[in-house]
């Protein structure tokens, strides 16, 4: 399966990092794409890394990270900057979204 987080809060990251290690251990893909306040949790050394797990994608919103003043230097090349387009993209081919 699949597994599409969609991300527009930085309240609950221990529960993505809990999401995304449980559907790992069963074996699931996760897609995540990071906007609106989301993309604050781009800074975070925990949440960032993930892009480097085997299974685990991730893109996030640049007019938003612009928006908020976050900055994306730095980032991790495995992150996709991108747009409400890799939103869509997303929502498409997972089997499951989970919005936090």
């Amino acid at each position: 399966m699949k597994l599409g987080i969609f991300v527009n809060t930085n309240r609950h990251l221990n529960h993505v990092v809990g999401i995304v290690k449980a559907a790992l251990a069963k074996g699931h893909e996760v897609v995540m794409f990071n906007m609106d306040d989301g993309t604050k949790l781009l800074g975070t050394p925990e949440f960032a890394e993930f892009c480097k797990t085997k299974g685990v994608s991730m893109s996030f919103c640049d007019h938003s990270a612009k928006g908020l003043n976050v900055s994306t230097e730095g980032l991790p090349a495995e992150i996709a900057c991108g747009s409400q387009y890799n939103n869509a993209v997303m929502n498409h081919d997972v089997d499951r979204l989970i919005v936090l």
